[in-house]
């Protein structure tokens, strides 16, 4: 074991770094694997020397944060243990070249990936029985998942397919939508079953809906429910809290397979509630059979447009923060 003295120019920063009930340090603490104590004016890191050096890299970036807002909060904290060097030892190498297609068995159909980050990305689905998969809008991290729903369902290695997604609204609340709660949730359901339209026929989609063979549900009915030879697909799992993902990820059952997606960068948590998906990366990263993707601005693959609008929200600074 080593030790490491983080010391502060400025003691009001201790405070904020700690966070309420330091639960900023308990985070970290427990993300990253190592202890540490508040002493006066400065903190002691205990652990391995490399556990040291990411912690000491990660404190850095919050006290530039605080530095620059005088605050912190806890989905910052998070973020940053995002950024570090915890995704970047998981991503999985991805091809030079673009690997085979992904066979639906639809007559002639297949689906191809189109840059290099989406052939790793069916690359890792195929080796890992869980995926985290993170990246901005239009680089195919829901398309890519339901084809490859579609292809495990098509050669039998599972039985079933269960497409999710939190119900967490974007400036709207759900008790202004009409209608019962199926009703209210619909529109969140619906980029899910518009990938599945978009790879199979609308009569194929309706047989299966109608046999159970594939079943699109809001998040909060997966309590409870044990899913065996099932491939689960959650869509926008950066708007899930840290227990709904726990909740999410074990209904995992014997020969099922997961794929959690979600663009980090468009979090519509309340600010006070850590995000589900990130704190799982971070918790989940050393866990053999589980593969982290970021596919990147390079991926998208919608209108060119798309991907010069999210680079222009990509930095605060060009939105007058």
């Amino acid at each position: 074991m080593s030790e490491a003295t983080l010391s502060f120019s400025d003691p009001d920063q201790i405070p904020i770094l700690l966070g309420t009930h330091d639960c900023h340090i308990r985070q970290i603490e427990d993300s990253l694997g190592v202890s540490i104590v508040h002493r006066n004016d400065e903190l002691r890191i205990i652990g391995d020397d490399s556990l040291i050096q990411k912690s000491l890299r990660i404190f850095a970036e919050l006290k530039a944060i605080i530095q620059s807002t005088g605050e912190l909060s806890a989905e910052q904290v998070q973020t940053a243990l995002y950024n570090g060097s915890f995704i970047s030892e998981q991503v999985k190498q991805v091809p030079t070249t673009t690997p085979s297609s992904i066979d639906l068995f639809e007559k002639t159909k297949k689906v191809h990936p189109r840059t290099p980050g989406q052939s790793g990305y069916i690359k890792s689905i195929g080796e890992h029985d869980l995926v985290f998969c993170t990246g901005p809008a239009g680089c195919g991290k829901t398309f890519l998942a339901v084809a490859m729903a579609i292809h495990a369902l098509r050669t039998e290695s599972v039985r079933k397919i269960v497409l999710v997604r939190p119900a967490v609204e974007a400036g709207e609340k759900l008790g202004f939508l009409p209608g019962d709660m199926l009703a209210k949730v619909n529109p969140f359901l619906r980029p899910l079953l518009d990938a599945l339209g978009s790879l199979l026929d609308f009569d194929q989609v309706n047989r299966y809906m109608e046999n159970d063979i594939v079943e699109v549900v809001p998040l909060a009915f997966m309590r409870g429910r044990t899913l065996d030879n099932t491939f689960i697909i959650m869509d926008e799992a950066q708007n899930t809290t840290v227990t709904q993902m726990k909740m999410f990820l074990t209904r995992m059952g014997m020969g099922s397979q997961i794929v959690v997606t979600g663009d980090i960068s468009q979090i519509d948590l309340p600010p006070d509630i850590s995000c589900g998906m990130t704190d799982a990366i971070t918790r989940l990263r050393n866990i053999k059979g589980v593969g982290v993707v970021q596919l990147k601005n390079e991926d998208i693959v919608r209108h060119r447009l798309v991907g010069e609008i999210v680079k222009a929200y990509q930095n605060e600074d060009t939105m007058g923060h």
